[in-house]
């Protein structure tokens, strides 16, 4: 599809978008939303014809692009046959859409919870976890996202907590691996999981294990920063859960369905959760849809005892076609693979050679296609490039590199001090390039701010 220009439909959208829409995570009268007047696979654009290569796959959701016309088009069929039903009822869209995620699901998450997002997913991944064991508390971990619902919120580890953390909510936090801000004075990736698996022990020990329904991790942490787990992590999670009677469970809400280069991020550690949450790349973000997979002994618990939660919407007949869709998509199209050999063959070695030519980057980490820069002001000190949670003034250094990479043609995903590479998995050869030409211009801005 060809943009077309047309700047005063573009003002009319953005006149009663200013006037009534109430924007999420924002200062009312500080933002300047883009209008946009259309999407097709790895790009969209705005009224005044400008196309964006989106990096960012909206909120790391759109796994399969914009408007993919069998997605498209199984969503207008289900509009046609049954637009909606009630969750108590075996409806067609539904029971396939279980049963394929089911397939893809590691070791024995058979049974399919459906939510309308990632965030209420993981509300009931600890509700189910607490029925389950008779404990009040969970543990989660800095540096993470859950969501921005009550629970998830304060699961979270980031500063989007802090306005709604009362300290009521159960949960407690440790440090999860992160070598290259080791909380643990580590120099290897041996020395980090080690390290961080004592912390988590001894967090247990002093809270009691009696008292620990769960451990929720995003297998690799998305907004927080891409930190993919050194060997042995996951595993030792496991075993610690295995040894306390604690609840294992992983978000996979960004991670999965193929961002990583396999169908879960957990497939790549050889990890199964007893709970594990997902959303966004289900059926890439065309109608909401989240779900918890559930394992069998967790499923057991509720066979004869009633689940005491749900949703209106669950399993929409319209999201779990989208969903059947894109997941026969992601396999015919070979989406996964896609991701997982251009992200080897091409995505990692143009983010290092980027690295090599500017100052500003400190690290180069991710797998598949979920790679971030991590952007600093000093190689040797790792100051970051502009301080933690910065804003206004402070964040000046990080809104210059994103404003030059949307100059260059690109939507960046910027989040503190660090820029993520999350293009669509369907993306070309040739799109990736696009993309690392245009970062490649926007980093020499950022290197006119460091030392």
């Amino acid at each position: 599809m060809t943009p077309q220009s047309s700047p005063q439909a573009g003002a009319a959208v953005k006149a009663a978008d200013r006037a009534h829409v109430f924007h999420s995570w924002s200062a009312q009268e500080l933002i300047d939303p883009l209008a946009v007047a259309g999407a097709e696979g790895s790009y969209f654009w705005d009224y005044d014809g400008k196309r964006y290569l989106d990096l960012t796959s909206g909120l790391v959701y759109a796994n399969i692009g914009y408007q993919h016309p069998k997605v498209v088009a199984a969503i207008q069929e289900q509009a046609a046959h049954l637009t909606t039903f009630a969750p108590a009822f075996a409806v067609e869209a539904r029971s396939e859409a279980a049963r394929l995620i089911a397939e893809r699901t590691p070791g024995d998450l058979d049974k399919i919870f459906f939510t309308n997002g990632g965030a209420d997913a993981v509300e009931h991944a600890v509700r189910m976890a607490r029925l389950h064991t008779g404990r009040p508390k969970v543990l989660s971990a800095y540096r993470s996202y859950h969501g921005g619902t009550q629970q998830a919120v304060n699961l979270t580890g980031d500063p989007r907590r802090w306005a709604s953390d009362s300290a009521t909510a159960g949960v407690v936090h440790f440090w999860a691996p992160y070598l290259y801000r080791s909380r643990f004075y580590a120099e290897t990736e041996e020395q980090e999981t080690a390290r961080a698996l004592e912390h988590l022990e001894t967090t247990i020990a002093f809270e009691g294990p009696g008292t620990i329904a769960a451990i929720i991790l995003e297998t690799i942490p998305g907004t927080a920063g891409i930190m993919v787990p050194p060997p042995g992590y996951l595993a030792g999670v496991r075993e610690l859960c295995d040894t306390y009677g604690i609840v294992f469970v992983l978000d996979e809400v960004m991670a999965g369905f193929g961002r990583t280069g396999e169908w879960f991020a957990a497939d790549l550690f050889g990890v199964t959760p007893d709970l594990m949450t997902f959303a966004k790349g289900v059926n890439s973000g065309y109608v909401p849809l989240g779900g918890v997979a559930v394992s069998g002994a967790i499923a057991e618990t509720f066979a004869r005892r009633p689940y005491p939660g749900g949703l209106t919407y669950s399993g929409h007949p319209l999201a779990c076609a989208a969903a059947v869709a894109t997941i026969n998509v992601m396999a015919e199209e070979g989406i996964v693979e896609n991701a997982k050999n251009l992200g080897a063959s091409v995505v990692e070695p143009g983010l290092r050679e980027l690295a090599a030519r500017h100052g500003c980057v400190g690290e180069v980490r991710g797998v598949g296609m979920f790679w971030a820069l991590e952007l600093v002001k000093n190689r040797e000190t790792r100051e970051p490039l502009v301080p933690y949670n910065a804003a206004g003034e402070a964040n000046a250094a990080m809104a210059a590199f994103g404003a030059a990479a949307k100059k260059a043609g690109v939507w960046p995903f910027v989040n503190m001090n660090r820029t993520h590479f999350v293009p669509p998995l369907n993306v070309s050869e040739s799109e990736v390039k696009e993309g690392l030409a245009a970062l490649d211009a926007a980093l020499s801005v950022a290197d006119e701010y460091t030392d």
